[in-house]
């Protein structure tokens, strides 16, 4: 949900033009703060963020994010594999050579899942690719919308892929040869594929038939995310909680996985703005009666702005507020039960780039128990700058869990 000031807003960011009337009554009888979840040096993404926000510091326990999302997959990695995450983009129509063809979507329009694993079991089962790909040692794992994995099994030596495999979301509208892989030969094996999965999947079919109903081909594979085997420490012997993870993204189903929490799926959930909203809500009031916390992520906000959509993005902060925090704030209100709700961004997405940025988040702890009065004071950048109570993103499940707040 951060961001950047935007011109059109009038230099408001979408927090602070968004109406988010039940998270500034949480803040208004609440703690309100700002918190650094990106650590100096590091890439920003939901990868670096989430390790934070769980308390795992990333600097000590991050290895790439492919494996967080191979996790959540059952894919089990051993010591010298290296997993991949593998977008279905979509690049530029046009004559021009493949290197000079323009990212459009990170996501391929947003392509549902039959249609994006039609396309990639097709495009694995075709001679060429499925030759190169068996050379090289790679297995592709079709996982859910755009998102898919694949797994290297015994590269050893990965130096020469690391810090080269570049986020599509990062450069959309920019044409993709600058940012293909580099380094080495698995770095030019990987590009090989990109190469043949383009000239396979351009003509077709589910493509052709996506451009007559003006939608955007699925016409290419992008490789990212690279990284090896992990192990996180027990979330529950660390904090002595046990919890759930209630999300669409493999990413943060993985990493809950990982530290011993349970996942629970809802149906509908996409991931996307129009998806399930209250079938989360319901999952995590459900899950509350057995676990002693839940954590719901609604990727909405960080899609939106990855397409460009002003408009998308303060819907999605509008639902985040209305479908999702107040609805879960007034069950356990109704309820009786005493209870303490953390709100946040894991990261700032800026609608300027289209991409992800390190900069502070603001932040939102309530104690159903307490009234901290922060009088004066909205859920947005600015004010949660402004109150200068600023946090180290690993000490947050510390501030969520401790008995005082």
């Amino acid at each position: 949900m951060a961001d950047d000031p935007i011109p059109e807003l009038q230099g408001k960011t979408p927090l602070q033009y968004a109406k988010t009337p039940t998270l500034d009554k949480l803040v208004s009888a609440g703690i309100l703060g700002n918190a650094i979840t990106i650590p100096e040096g590091m890439q920003a993404g939901s990868d670096t963020a989430m390790l934070s926000i769980f308390g795992y510091d990333p600097r000590e326990y991050y290895s790439g994010r492919a494996p967080l999302e191979a996790a959540a997959m059952g894919i089990t990695l051993s010591a010298g594999d290296i997993a991949y995450r593998l977008n279905m983009v979509s690049f530029e129509d046009g004559d021009m050579p493949f290197e000079e063809k323009k990212i459009l979507s990170h996501s391929a329009g947003a392509i549902e899942g039959s249609q994006s694993n039609m396309l990639i079991n097709d495009l694995c089962n075709s001679n060429m690719f499925n030759e190169k790909i068996e050379q090289i040692g790679i297995t592709i794992h079709p996982g859910s919308s755009f998102r898919h994995i694949a797994v290297q099994r015994n590269v050893g030596n990965t130096d020469e892929t690391i810090d080269h495999l570049i986020p599509p979301h990062d450069h959309l509208g920019e044409k993709l040869g600058q940012h293909l892989p580099q380094g080495g030969e698995t770095s030019a094996a990987l590009t090989e594929l990109m190469r043949i999965a383009h000239d396979f999947l351009d003509t077709h079919q589910i493509n052709k038939q996506r451009r007559e109903n003006g939608q955007l081909p699925a016409n290419g594979i992008w490789f990212w995310a690279e990284g090896t085997a992990i192990e996180l420490p027990s979330f529950v012997e660390k904090y002595k909680k046990t919890g759930t993870v209630i999300s669409a993204v493999p990413l943060c189903q993985g990493i809950g996985i990982l530290i011993g929490l349970d996942r629970i799926l809802v149906e509908g959930a996409t991931g996307e703005l129009h998806t399930n909203y209250e079938g989360k809500v319901d999952a995590a009031i459900a899950s509350l009666q057995t676990y002693d916390f839940t954590t719901v992520h609604i990727e909405a906000p960080d899609e939106c702005t990855h397409n460009g959509e002003l408009d998308g993005k303060l819907q999605a902060i509008e639902w985040v507020d209305s479908r999702v925090v107040a609805p879960l704030v007034q069950q356990l209100n109704n309820s009786k039960t005493e209870f303490r709700i953390l709100v946040m961004s894991d990261h700032r997405t800026l609608l300027a780039t289209r991409g992800h940025d390190s900069g502070p988040v603001p932040y939102v702890l309530y104690d159903s128990r307490k009234d901290s009065k922060t009088s004066g004071k909205y859920f947005c950048e600015a004010d949660a700058i402004d109150v200068n109570y600023s946090t180290d993103g690993i000490e947050l499940m510390n501030l969520l869990f401790e008995d005082e707040v």
